[in-house]
């Protein structure tokens, strides 16, 4: 399934014709990326908050052509405008530490590449050290994926290794990952109290001098890209912060970040620090500060949200938000909710992802780390397009935007406005009648009546109604009396619901 996923083109379906899009071609997201083929249809037409076509009226295909745009230049400590946010995807090392979620190394390769088509600024693949295996891994997707540009835009991804802030962690970060065109260091140390106490044994003037020298080392072997980390920043000392950064940029890192590692931090608290930071460290404006959140009191999305409305412009993401304990902040959740009110609520904030890659990276994720994700996980659970109460359904069939602010099609979901209607108990005459006309049934207002009072009848012995019991109640009445020996009439057109299973 998860190959198929790599070499299949996108398809965007929409009622009535399915356009086929090539795959990979990022767009800025406030660009209608998703509707550029897409004739105006009046009666199906999607409005999604994440489109100007929700204000464009009946805009005709033709006032939206595509525009490839070249991938813009990578400077480690410079981005191409104040509002661009880079994606740095740590699935790779932080979502394998996911107790079960451990991969195979052609595993991991494959996702690379998927991850290269989703258009990640940064994956962060592994680390080096751990072991040969992880360190032989970490260089072939250096080798491969961190060497394959997209000739049509110019895009390759920064490849990144993690290390502590040891020389030998740092030498074999390097060995990995200089093969790639763009190879990147994060370099971590611990900066709460309670860190450096238990697990470093050390004092804080001892964690400044050897976060320090990591990042000279890292550059003296060669690193341009060099990322210091705090870990447990979200329980470290502001002023102790302000200076562990201060004297990382002073040695030449391009990216600072400071990690909620235990996911203690509340929104207004994650933002208020950041923002305090990024006003009281030393040369915090000549590099990129970035947000890594955990997600232990399932506020990550949020977290990472409030980090960069105060000023942050990388997040550390994995896909469906696996990780440690109870994970990581989900790319596809901080992603659309940045494509969706980005433009309209954070002063214009944008990735470059292309989210119609997005289903096709979550299900190959969860297909080789036996992680699946529960029906109702956002953007990409089962049931986040699927509707089965009534209101919700006849609001749907007269506009998909009257309960969907995404339209599948924005994330890679191929979907039907019919697979989009679950019947069961829910479920009002509306859908009903909506669904037998499609599998091409045209009934009387008293044919309906008496199938909707059955189908309510058969919702007490079945949560979800197919297409085959829709079926089998418009036309067992024959079947059954042939079944029984009796006539239309001697059952006065009825079918006990015990029976309906055995016709369907």
């Amino acid at each position: 399934m998860a190959s198929s996923l790599l070499t299949s083109p996108t398809m965007i379906p929409t009622t009535g014709s399915t356009v086929v899009v090539r795959s990979g071609l990022p767009f800025r997201s406030s660009l209608p990326s998703l509707r550029l083929n897409r004739p105006y249809n009046k009666s199906s037409l999607s409005i999604s908050c994440c489109s100007p076509v929700s204000k464009m009226g009946g805009t005709s295909a033709s006032d939206l052509k595509p525009v490839v745009e070249r991938w813009p230049e990578y400077i480690p400590h410079k981005l191409p405008d104040k509002n661009y946010v880079r994606v740095f995807d740590t699935t790779l090392r932080d979502g394998e530490q996911a107790p079960g979620g451990a991969l195979t190394p052609p595993q991991k390769l494959e996702i690379a590449r998927q991850l290269a088509k989703l258009r990640v600024d940064i994956m962060e693949v592994g680390f080096p050290v751990s072991s040969e295996e992880e360190f032989e891994t970490v260089k072939t997707i250096a080798k491969t994926v961190g060497n394959e540009v997209d000739e049509a835009t110019g895009y390759v991804p920064v490849i990144c290794a993690i290390a502590r802030s040891k020389p030998e962690d740092i030498e074999a970060a390097w060995e990995a990952v200089k093969y790639a065109k763009r190879p990147k260091i994060l370099i971590f140390t611990s900066t709460s109290d309670i860190h450096m106490k238990y697990k470093l044994k050390k004092t804080k003037e001892e964690v400044i001098e050897m976060a320090a020298s990591s990042v000279k080392f890292a550059k003296s072997l060669g690193f341009v890209d060099v990322q210091l980390g705090c870990e447990d920043g979200g329980r470290s000392e502001k002023e102790f912060l302000c200076k562990i950064l201060g004297e990382s940029i002073k040695a030449g890192a391009t990216t600072v970040n400071v990690a909620d590692t235990v996911g203690i931090n509340m929104p207004d608290e994650y933002g208020e620090l950041v923002s305090y930071l990024k006003a009281n460290t030393p040369g915090i404006d000549d590099v990129i500060f970035s947000v890594h959140c955990h997600n232990d009191l399932g506020v990550a999305t949020a977290n990472t949200i409030a980090g960069v409305c105060a000023g942050a412009r990388q997040v550390e993401v994995t896909v469906n938000g696996i990780g440690e304990r109870s994970g990581n902040a989900p790319l596809e959740e901080v992603v659309m909710a940045l494509k969706c009110r980005g433009e309209y609520l954070m002063d214009g904030v944008y990735t470059r992802i292309d989210s119609r890659q997005i289903m096709a990276t979550s299900q190959m994720v969860q297909e080789y780390t036996g992680l699946y994700v529960q029906p109702h996980k956002p953007i990409v659970g089962a049931n986040c397009f699927v509707h089965e109460s009534g209101i919700h359904q006849d609001g749907i069939l007269k506009n998909r935007s009257t309960y969907e602010i995404l339209s599948p099609e924005d994330v890679g979901v191929v979907k039907s406005q019919s697979a989009s209607i679950v019947l069961g108990k829910l479920s009002g005459r509306h859908a009903v009648k909506d669904r037998l006309k499609e599998l091409g049934y045209e009934l009387d207002d008293e044919k309906l009546n008496d199938i909707f009072s059955r189908f309510r009848d058969l919702t007490k012995h079945k949560k979800r109604i197919t297409d085959d019991d829709l079926k089998a109640l418009v036309t067992c009445r024959d079947e059954v009396s042939s079944l029984n020996g009796t006539t239309g009439e001697e059952t006065n057109g009825y079918v006990p619901i015990s029976q309906i299973s055995s016709v369907v």
